[in-house]
């Protein structure tokens, strides 16, 4: 390979965007009434959006498939020639399909239009040409223009797949607004993700029913050991209530391990009301996760009793839990 300058090569990589960015502008200024169509259709699918399109629009159609279905749309991939192999059974007449196709003549594209249409499902194209055998047999058309592809020859798909991405990008977004799409939901469709992990809730990772030990503040010491230890998980913790069942406090088996370790072993038969650590910090069952491991940081401990708003005992978040989820 020659030698270029590297002003020469940065230029070129400034071009590319360049161009790029002029097939985006172009889409902001010539979006219309028929952008809404589609966003309405996309809202009363009572089915899935089904994405589909061949080569490189084919890879973009399954990441907007991909960012439909994360934003609380059902939605799906189609190869287009793995259709006609059996795969057509994916589409179901309540189905909305959106082809992705900048020449809308590509023949696995148009061999695929009857066999929808036999089915009753309507079609979004997303093409550059608004005349082509794809948009003429569309329920709705989103043009992306006649863009210039970045490529030095003109040819590899550049320009042309990033309109393609932005139109189905707006499109999902647009949806996903006009649904109210809150950072819970996304939580909800993301629960491995960082943001899903931030946003999950206390009472959907705590300890709770049989994991969960609650003790009468009356109780011996060395019974309340006994129901720590056969507690499912070994919480290594009981939230202490008094006779109206609210929270009083709480005894942990480091409690218990410290006294041992003291050579006091009397107050094993004594009552946990003189053991346990009484008003403990506590986190609602409706706090973020993240709360709960911030508070239990913050008070250097490893476990959190759980309540309700009557201040009664309905869980218990253990640090290690978190940890495990990553909330680090």
């Amino acid at each position: 390979m020659a030698d270029s300058p590297t002003g020469d090569l940065l230029d070129h990589g400034r071009e590319v965007i360049r161009q790029e960015a002029r097939a985006l502008l172009w889409l902001t200024d010539h979006l219309d009434h028929r952008f809404e169509t589609v966003v309405k259709m996309v809202l009363a699918c009572q089915g899935q959006v089904v994405l589909t399109g061949m080569g490189k629009a084919g890879l973009v159609a399954q990441k907007v498939s991909a960012t439909l279905a994360s934003t609380g749309t059902p939605s799906a991939f189609l190869h287009p020639a793995e259709a006609f192999h059996g795969d057509l059974g994916r589409v179901r007449p309540n189905d909305l399909l959106m082809v992705l196709s900048n020449s809308g003549e590509t023949d696995e594209i148009k061999r695929l239009i009857n066999p929808v249409k036999r089915l009753g499902v309507a079609i979004v194209a997303i093409t550059s040409n608004g005349r082509s055998t794809l948009a003429e047999h569309a329920d709705a058309v989103l043009e992306i223009g006649h863009t210039y592809e970045a490529c030095p020859i003109g040819l590899a798909p550049t320009s042309s797949t990033t309109a393609m991405l932005a139109m189905g990008d707006a499109v999902a977004m647009t949806v996903a607004r006009a649904r109210n799409f809150s950072r819970e939901d996304f939580a909800f469709f993301h629960p491995a993700g960082a943001l899903g992990r931030q946003l999950l809730r206390v009472h959907e990772i705590m300890r709770k029913g049989l994991h969960h030990t609650v003790v009468d503040e009356d109780l011996l010491c060395c019974q309340a050991l006994e129901r720590i230890n056969s507690t499912p998980g070994r919480p290594g913790a009981a939230a202490v209530v008094d006779a109206a069942g609210v929270l009083v406090g709480i005894i942990t088996d480091g409690d218990i391990v410290r006294q041992l370790s003291a050579g006091n072993r009397d107050f094993l038969d004594r009552p946990v009301k003189e053991l346990m650590t009484r008003g403990p910090k506590v986190v609602h069952v409706d706090q973020l996760a993240a709360e709960a491991y911030h508070i239990l940081q913050d008070k250097k401990v490893d476990q959190l009793p759980v309540v309700d708003d009557a201040g009664r005992p309905v869980g218990l978040v253990d640090v290690q839990d978190l940890l495990d989820m990553g909330k680090a």
